[in-house]
């Protein structure tokens, strides 16, 4: 659904910036006053790796008026591949350096406020106040949490993606949306600590093509947050997989407690701009050992790695089916009762949280085929 504007547009715009969004203030349903409240707004980043790169290029561009870009780390020579803000010149500066250059090499009129600090529980809320929209884009689950409480303390929106081997997801969570809107969080995503046990991207790699396209549709969900044009994605998760060139979109819900209490209008004296609210129950986590006795009793063994992972070994009786194809539709699985498997975690988190709205008894096996052949396959080598 459509939502309001978050932004009040400026008076004006220069000339100059006139004549440099002049794409923009030609589109149908756009126009300049949407311009104007691009030049308005202030968009925290969290993040300028892989992510956060393309985020800043493309919201500079857009004519962002102020853009916060919080990062502690200094550039790798290893970050290259898909980090498009940094150059060779750049390795062992600061990230957010890269961030004030490249912006006011685009948008003369676009202030970047650069933030080296790693974000933390104890100073989200300070770091993002002042935002009108929150990007995400770091690349570790508790950092992932600490921005999505903040955001939810402070009512903001959070605009969050995330990008591992040939996958991504991107969605909009917002604790406080307009009305008619249905509250959405990180944890009817994921469930706290889900993702705790997830690989770096040093550990199985990322496609850095694929980190252009996640930020770029990240870019445009605040510009349409900012503007009021468009759906944004609130309410819905899109899946993409880059190696069979797949987007899928995925319904996200509320948790059903959360569901009912907002159902219930709050008291005059209680404020609903941060409300306190509980998160969706984990996904059960079974250990190799257990998931081996709960096939032998007849649970299913699902699968969701790709065709290329599942060649060089599976555990014996699993159901192997793609993790974008369970995505697209888990009501087809054909099984009550189902342990998720994919190589480390990550994806089998995922898979059970659908598989779970859809009415599928959905666990996860711990620490993926990985553990498995470790603690089980090894033993009977």
């Amino acid at each position: 659904m459509a939502l309001p504007p978050l932004v009040e547009p400026v008076a004006e715009l220069t000339d100059a910036e006139r004549t440099r969004t002049a794409r923009h203030r030609v589109l149908v349903g756009f126009g300049e006053i949407a311009q104007r409240r691009l030049a308005a707004a202030h968009v925290a980043v969290v993040g300028a790796g892989g992510i956060g790169s393309p985020v800043v290029l493309a919201l500079a561009a857009a004519g962002v008026g102020t853009i916060t870009v919080i990062d502690d780390d200094l550039v790798e020579a290893s970050n290259l591949q898909r980090q498009v803000m940094h150059r060779v010149s750049d390795v062992g500066a600061a990230k957010v350096d890269s961030a004030v250059r490249i912006a006011s090499d685009l948008s003369p009129t676009t202030v970047v406020r650069p933030v080296q600090a790693l974000l933390t529980p104890d100073n989200a809320v300070d770091l993002l106040s002042g935002a009108h929209v929150v990007v995400d884009g770091t690349d570790t689950f508790e950092t992932r949490e600490a921005v999505a409480s903040a955001c939810e303390r402070l009512g903001v929106p959070l605009v969050w993606g995330v990008v591992q081997e040939f996958h991504a997801q991107a969605t909009v969570f917002w604790s406080a949306p307009p009305a008619g809107a249905m509250p959405v969080l990180l944890a009817d995503l994921y469930p706290p600590d889900a993702g705790r046990e997830a690989p770096s991207c040093a550990q199985v790699g990322v496609l850095g093509a694929l980190c252009l396209q996640v930020g770029s549709i990240l870019a445009t969900e605040t510009v349409k947050l900012i503007t009021g044009v468009g759906d944004p994605l609130l309410g819905r998760v899109l899946v993409i997989d880059a190696l069979r060139g797949r987007t899928d979109e995925v319904p996200l819900r509320p948790a059903t407690d959360r569901a009912t209490d907002a159902a219930t209008p709050a008291p005059a004296h209680v404020s609903t701009a941060a409300p306190q609210l509980r998160h969706a129950p984990a996904i059960p986590q079974l250990s190799p050992a257990e998931a081996l006795a709960a096939q032998h009793a007849g649970t299913t063994l699902l699968d969701v790695r790709e065709p290329f992972e599942t060649e060089r070994g599976v555990i014996p009786g699993s159901v192997l089916l793609p993790l974008g194809d369970v995505l697209a539709d888990p009501s087809s699985i054909g099984a009550t009762t189902v342990i998720v498997v994919c190589q480390v975690g990550m994806r089998a988190q995922r898979a059970a949280v659908a598989l779970r709205g859809a009415g599928v008894e959905a666990s996860v096996l711990a620490g993926g085929i990985e553990a498995w052949n470790r603690d089980i396959a090894a033993v009977h080598a």
